[in-house]
């Protein structure tokens, strides 16, 4: 797969708008107190979003810096491959194609590590931190929310958190549900390479591609969740603009410590994703069964969606009713209208089921070449990454419970929102990106 084409037009950047405006107005409808939006943070917010996107498009040297970035992806998930050989042999030799438990799962183990070690070395807190600045200077946001939404962008939505642990019990219910937002909207640098591996498979040109737009999409969510999450929820207290020191949540003793706590997590992910993509694309098998194999098959809807699809959809599938009924709303954002009900059907089984069978699934269909647009390809790219699912909830419920058992009984109020929230983080990512490639 090769970069689409910049076209930007008046129709592009009409239907551009429009979604915007879709996104902040269903955010707007959620809103708990819609006289209390600062929207002289969501206009500074947005226009960073805006501004990011046309320098990764259209300014040389910033599209060169993350494809270089990107390239150092590639790269180390080359490294994870030599440990692959070495552990499985001639195995790797005698498996031909793209083989997701053996080329994108081991990253997993290799990317948690070098977190773990950067962490050691203070490299994440020097990154983490200068972002934080950014956010704050210009969204006029906490210190806390500043640190944790960075923190987001390198670490899980578990993780970020134990950054500021202490500042949690004292926050207020705007802060808490910016935290929430900015876990479900953004992902986690150890799972960014699986994706990369996912959706590229061996093609490395495609790889750095991919790389360069997830390395895109995660920055971008940054002050995408700040923006969605203060009209849901909007500031109503004093903001306390004093630096919050970032807490250190791990101490090793040495280099090899750090490498063995990261390892250690990392196998644990591993096993979670792929245990979790085994147990949900089974289940979608046998929805499908049902579906297709028992209610289309003998009611005849089978052989009629055929016919209405031009041969395009099999029959009555999981899938293609995900599709039917989000593909309004993917039109509105931009999606071109002979790609709507696919990327609709991703988007409804990211935030059903996960992120990681909707990138599969992302992958088996562009493999397949059902999509008419590369464009769709690219902003199904940013719709799907972040963590916004029903799962999601529990795992941000459990890990906020602990550190702020106090605010428990809100966070659970508010973990459904949240969920929403996230994912529209990534609509409106994919939108404004959709809006600047054209038609």
């Amino acid at each position: 797969m090769t970069e689409p084409q910049l076209s930007l037009s008046l129709v592009s950047v009409c239907r551009g708008f429009l979604g915007i405006a879709i996104v902040l107005g269903v955010a707007y409808w959620m809103s708990y107190d819609r006289k209390r939006i600062d929207w002289k943070l969501v206009g500074a917010g947005l226009l960073m979003q805006l501004l990011f996107a046309l320098a990764v498009l259209y300014v040389p040297a910033v599209g060169i810096a993350l494809e270089w970035i990107g390239k150092i992806f590639v790269k180390l998930m080359d490294f994870t491959q030599e440990g692959v050989q070495f552990l499985l042999g001639p195995l790797i030799a005698q498996s031909k194609g793209f083989i997701f438990l053996l080329n994108s799962l081991p990253v997993v183990i290799f990317f948690s590590a070098l977190v773990s070690l950067f962490y050691h070395w203070g490299i994440i807190q020097w990154v983490v931190s200068g972002m934080s600045w950014l956010l704050r200077r210009f969204l006029r946001i906490s210190g806390a929310e500043g640190l944790v939404v960075s923190g987001n962008v390198f670490l899980g939505m578990t993780e970020a958190p134990v950054l500021i642990k202490n500042y949690l019990p004292k926050m207020n219910r705007s802060e808490l549900f910016l935290v929430m937002v900015a876990g479900m909207g953004t992902i986690a640098g150890t799972v960014m390479a699986t994706y990369i591996g996912m959706l590229a498979g061996g093609d490395q040109a495609a790889r750095v591609l991919f790389a360069k737009h997830l390395l895109s999409a995660s920055l971008m969510a940054a002050p995408g969740a700040i923006v969605l999450a203060k009209i849901i929820c909007p500031q109503t207290e004093q903001v306390d603009e004093r630096l919050v020191k970032m807490e250190h949540t791990r101490t090793y003793s040495s280099v090899l410590g750090a490498l063995a706590a990261g390892t250690s997590t990392g196998v644990r992910l591993m096993v979670n994703i792929a245990a979790m993509l085994l147990v949900f694309i089974a289940l979608v098998a046998m929805a499908n069964y049902l579906l297709e194999g028992v209610i289309g098959r003998y009611t005849g809807l089978n052989e009629w969606i055929q016919s209405v699809s031009d041969g395009k959809a099999q029959g009555l599938t999981f899938q293609l009713i995900l599709g039917v009924l989000l593909a309004p709303f993917m039109w509105l954002i931009g999606i071109p209208y002979q790609d709507m009900l696919l990327v609709g059907s991703l988007l409804g089984q990211k935030t059903i089921l996960n992120e990681f069978v909707a990138y599969f699934q992302l992958q088996e269909w562009k493999e397949a070449g059902m999509f008419v647009y590369q464009k769709s390809i690219l902003m199904s790219t940013y719709l799907l990454c972040g963590f916004a699912n029903i799962s999601s909830i529990g795992i941000l419920l459990g890990g906020m419970g602990v550190l702020a058992p106090e605010k428990r009984e809100l966070i659970t109020r508010l973990g459904v929102p949240a969920m929403v929230g996230g994912a529209l983080v990534s609509v409106l990512s994919a939108t404004i990106i959709g809006m600047i490639l054209g038609n």
